[in-house]
């Protein structure tokens, strides 16, 4: 199959799962196709998929993949030693590890093509990475707790796991146990990353956005955290800061040139 083909196959699939996408027609444009397949894939339930649509999406995604770039951590300059700050996309970031900003329900985020770094790890990772989820939370019945982390396979994404963890959500000023869950987060992803001998994790900006925790206190709470961590400590794990925005990687880089 080229990779056009691949596309169009995913894209008729999934439309015929559900009847109410009966009036849907695919678009001509490429851009148009691309954003079809990631809005479907977005809302589509925990639900299993065959091993026809796995095998042509795993090859496609990895298509897309290499499109994209890959970037190592071997490539990436230290700010300090075992230190990163990273400005690009952690979902073509060859880490042990990445992590996801997570939802309660940790099984992503189901807005059709939304901004959110959640919604682009499961749509890169593909359909499996919420199928796993969907039986992590199962088995412990009921939501993750705000400060706790989950490890899962990383399927079509470089890196090698993701570490999903849920931050605090701001409604109004931060409080003092907001700032201490929001460490948790840090400590519980290196603690998992430490327990599965992982050599690199790369830190999204836990909590921001749409989670509205400002983002200096942040990054100030996730360099203290990660600094202190005796896995960062004693050099098992390199962290990457991985950033979004002009501003929080200034602010990174005035945080680990102060500390």
């Amino acid at each position: 199959m080229t990779q056009d083909e691949r596309l169009d196959f995913l894209l008729r699939s999934l439309l015929a799962e559900r009847e109410e996408y009966a009036d849907i027609s695919i678009p001509d444009a490429l851009s148009g196709r691309r954003r079809l397949l990631r809005g479907l894939m977005n809302v589509r339930p925990p639900v299993p998929a065959s091993e026809d649509f796995l095998k042509v999406q795993d090859a496609y995604l990895r298509e897309r993949l290499v499109e994209r770039g890959i970037t190592r951590p071997g490539n990436l300059t230290p700010v300090r030693t075992g230190l990163y700050i990273w400005q690009g996309d952690i979902t073509t970031l060859a880490a042990d590890a990445i992590v996801n900003a997570a939802n309660s329900g940790l099984l992503g985020c189901f807005i059709p093509c939304h901004g959110c770094i959640d919604n682009a790890i499961h749509t890169y990772a593909g359909v499996q990475l919420r199928m796993e989820c969907a039986r992590l939370i199962a088995e412990q019945n009921g939501e993750e707790p705000t400060g706790a982390a989950k490890i899962t396979k990383a399927y079509n994404l470089p890196c090698r796991y993701v570490l999903h963890t849920v931050g605090p959500i701001i409604d109004g000023s931060v409080t003092n146990a907001d700032r201490e869950l929001l460490a948790n987060c840090y400590r519980a992803c290196l603690d998992l990353a430490d327990a599965k001998g992982l050599r690199t994790v790369a830190f999204c900006c836990i909590a921001t956005g749409e989670f509205g925790f400002p983002n200096e206190p942040a990054a100030q709470i996730a360099v203290s955290t990660v600094c202190a961590h005796d896995a960062v400590r004693e050099k098992r794990i390199e962290v990457i800061f991985n950033v979004f925005k002009e501003q929080d990687e200034i602010v990174y880089r005035r945080l680990l040139a102060a500390d």
